[in-house]
């Protein structure tokens, strides 16, 4: 414990000093553009230092033979991170950094991580080798569906759907070859990845195989005003109709957890894991015009073998959640900083894993100081489960990003 508050404190000494001696550029910085902005003078190396968080109120409560119980309440610091980004020895050596300091980003320690806590999110180097091209090394987001890669701090509502908790292929280990098009107005987008397959931060070994991914996106009104392709509401808006058209095909093959890359390690009786394939489809469109923008999402999941069976065929409890989601939000701002949304999510698992279908309504209200930058943010959910009423869900909270 005291070697990481220590190692800690280094880091924030290192950053109060470097803040000092580039203080000449921290002047020129207006508030959404990093706490840190730096060129150094010989133009090697670029920097931008910029930490957000996320303070949160959940209030919930399910229903008991018809009738709402008691509410929870819960009080969270949902995300608090430092981010560094620029490039190196030349601009077309790009790097991004992003360290998680909640309980939420650090936790999921074991033994595939040495028993340390998973505070790195991102650690990747972007290399644009030639025109329209780049090649990505480390650990970042994998090309998966689109509500996932939005930042969390771009979010239209307080957090992502059921869809992306329970079939998204979040972030992994590998490298990545990503190429962009344009044919007149209409642009294109390839992405490939092959990666580990178990997650971030998996330091011992590689059980199972590789994980491969691929996504097409068509872009066929041109490019959105400041990749707001990948930005929840119109903060920024598009004084034409703009669209996107994607899907993406993941294959993670011998995986070992119940998610793809993501759920939980498929033990054997034996001390060993289970392994199958699994695939996931993703097939996802965002449209966005002057106040209004509209995402929606399918995705698909599906197994070799979906029940964990030991050596001697006995089962191991653990199923794969294989099945199909629906996801389709809608926004529409009534004034120039307040917007609405509405959502709704629902998932048809297989028969195979025992699982209740959900379905969630939410209805959002967000207040847009300056863009998704500094916001307040407030919905309402209301969960089913097989055709039931489930429980509602009240959230509200605020984003500060420097």
């Amino acid at each position: 414990m005291k070697t990481k508050k220590l190692a800690w404190s280094i880091v924030l000494l290192n950053l109060t000093t470097f803040t000092v001696n580039a203080q000449q550029a921290v002047n020129d910085i207006s508030f959404g553009k990093g706490l840190m902005n730096y060129v150094a003078a010989d133009s090697s190396f670029s920097v931008k230092f910029a930490p957000r968080m996320q303070v949160r109120y959940y209030g919930s409560s399910d229903f008991t033979d018809g009738q709402l119980g008691p509410v929870e309440h819960d009080f969270l610091v949902r995300r608090s991170r430092f981010k560094f980004d620029g490039w190196a020895y030349h601009p077309s050596i790009k790097y991004k950094m992003e360290f998680g300091l909640t309980n939420n980003d650090i936790s999921g320690a074991s033994e595939f991580t040495k028993g340390a806590p998973r505070l790195i999110l991102d650690a990747v180097v972007k290399w644009g080798f030639a025109p329209g091209w780049e090649l990505w090394a480390g650990q970042t987001k994998l090309p998966g569906n689109i509500e996932r890669v939005i930042s969390s701090a771009n979010l239209q509502f307080v957090d992502r759907s059921m869809l992306n908790s329970k079939f998204n292929i979040d972030r992994d280990m590998g490298i990545q070859l990503r190429h962009k098009s344009k044919f007149g107005g209409m642009v294109t987008k390839e992405k490939f990845a092959i990666s580990q397959g178990e997650g971030r931060n998996i330091t011992v070994g590689n059980v199972g195989g590789l994980q491969y991914t691929a996504r097409f996106e068509a872009l066929p009104l041109g490019e959105f005003k400041k990749k707001g392709d990948y930005m929840g509401s119109s903060t920024i808006r598009e004084s034409s109709p703009k669209l996107m058209l994607a899907y993406t095909f993941d294959h993670n093959s011998n995986a070992v957890k119940t998610r793809s890359n993501m759920g939980s390690y498929m033990y054997l009786t034996d001390g060993g894991l289970y392994e199958t394939d699994i695939t996931t489809h993703f097939v996802d469109l965002a449209f966005k015009f002057q106040g209004l923008s509209i995402m929606s999402e399918w995705s698909s999941r599906s197994a070799a073998n979906p029940v964990a069976v030991n050596i001697d065929g006995t089962e191991t409890g653990d199923i794969v959640s294989v099945g199909q989601a629906f996801n389709l939000a809608v926004g529409q701002f009534i004034s120039e900083k307040v917007e609405v949304a509405a959502r709704y999510t629902t998932i048809n698992y297989d028969y195979l894993t025992g699982i209740e279908n959900p379905t969630q309504y939410t209805l959002g209200i967000n207040k847009f100081v300056v863009g998704h930058k500094l916001k307040v943010q407030t919905d309402l959910s209301y969960t089913t489960k097989a055709g039931e009423a489930d429980g509602v869900m009240f959230r509200t909270g605020f984003e500060l990003h420097f």
